[in-house]
């Protein structure tokens, strides 16, 4: 899996399609010097944006002032067993959780394919694995410290600031810049996973008891019978699902057949993917999400029998956080591809448009074609937001093009 790449005079993410100038570089190597950059920045009124891994597709990282680089500041500073509690450093990324918790009998409730995200920017973005009943790392946030749009260091939390984390926990570093992040975690446990190609009919006619009978359920639909091949998978025939159950078990768990894998949570969920795909995700109200699926599968085999790419499905508990694409309701999710290098902006808007038809709302990490209209529509504390923005960061220097169109 590839990584963020940076020079001197440029940066650009992990798969190449975002690539920027900012006006100078800064290095922090402490919670202070973080404080003393955006003091900076204050005073002289311009912007600044930190990053993480470089994992998102859109212009979120891009600023017109100064990139700071904290990844130094990464490592867990404190577990408390008794309430379930993690602290850690807001560059940790997602796979330094998985042993230091495991060492305390603990574990991440859930989590994606990929593991390489540092914490803050999968919080920041709502970044999510799937099953129904299990929320996004928006979600397990429990409390922060950030350096706000002033310079000042905040301490956030559930039972002091309800509002102010409710914001931060899907904020896109529109805030503040987050320097330490407090996660709720759960029992350590093991999973059993199970890999099936199953024809896309099967899936169909199993949805309900797939989603209930598994703490995990995904699979990925394949328009073509070289489509697996892409993201690295065994092969599996056109129209055809990969599907990935995952079942909770005690340790000493043997039902499971050849090909199955039985292993420590933070060992089943990665995948490594090459970094050969753009990609648009759109969260669905659940209710809706099989006829949304079967949608966008007759719309790829009607009008797009060049495409290639797997479309994954997904499925993510409700949750509280403003900007949150689970607010308040629970959801399936659709990953759609296109190739790098080809002009697939038609079949990106005509999805766009068809996942509207559903209220879909956007991951934030990831393409989307969202306006001030459909904010406001789509998301219930919008405008609540945008005045809490205001609030912490009343210069706008966290924001660039990309966010201030939507949250100015």
């Amino acid at each position: 899996m590839g990584n963020f790449g940076s020079t001197k005079s440029s940066w650009t993410n992990w798969v190449g399609n975002q690539t920027f100038v900012p006006q100078k570089f800064s290095d922090a190597i402490s919670e202070q010097e973080v404080i003393e950059a955006v003091a900076a920045a204050v005073r002289s009124s311009s912007a600044i944006r930190t990053f993480g891994t470089g994992h998102s597709f859109t212009p979120i990282v891009e600023t017109a002032g100064t990139l700071l680089n904290s990844s130094v500041l990464k490592g867990i500073t404190s577990i408390d067993s008794g309430n379930c509690l993690v602290t850690a450093w807001a560059q940790t990324p997602i796979q330094d959780f998985g042993e230091a918790l495991w060492k305390q009998g603990l574990a991440l409730a859930n989590q994606g394919d990929i593991d390489t995200q540092t914490m803050a920017g999968a919080i920041s973005t709502g970044t999510h694995g799937s099953g129904i009943k299990f929320g996004s790392f928006s979600s397990c946030l429990e409390g922060a410290r950030i350096v706000d749009g002033k310079g000042a260091l905040h301490e956030v939390s559930r039972t002091e600031t309800p509002d102010l984390l409710a914001a931060l926990q899907t904020s896109i570093g529109m805030l503040g810049l987050m320097t330490s992040v407090t996660m709720k975690v759960v029992p350590a446990y093991f999973l059993h996973e199970q890999i099936k190609a199953l024809h896309v009919d099967e899936v169909l006619e199993r949805w309900d008891s797939l989603i209930s009978d598994y703490r995990h359920f995904s699979f990925f639909w394949m328009p073509t019978d070289g489509s697996s091949a892409l993201y690295g998978f065994p092969p599996v025939p056109k129209d055809h699902c990969m599907v990935k159950l995952y079942t909770e078990v005690p340790e000493e768990f043997d039902g499971h057949t050849r090909g199955d894998r039985v292993d420590r949570s933070y060992r089943i969920y990665p995948h490594i993917f090459e970094p050969n795909f753009h990609e648009l995700e759109y969260f669905i109200p659940f209710e809706n999400g099989k006829e949304a699926f079967a949608a966008q599968r007759a719309y790829m085999l009607d009008n797009l029998p060049d495409s290639r790419f797997p479309l994954e499905i997904r499925f993510v508990a409700a949750d509280e956080a403003w900007l949150s694409s689970n607010y308040q309701r629970k959801n399936m999710v659709l990953s759609i591809s296109g190739v790098p290098g080809t002009d697939y902006w038609p079949y990106l808007k005509a999805t766009d448009k068809l996942f509207g038809s559903f209220e879909g709302r956007p991951h934030w990490g990831k393409l989307h074609f969202m306006t001030p209209d459909r904010m406001a529509r789509l998301f219930p504390k919008y405008e609540k937001f945008k005045s809490m923005r205001r609030k912490y960061d009343p210069q706008g220097i966290f924001l660039n093009r990309h966010l201030r169109e939507l949250f100015a």
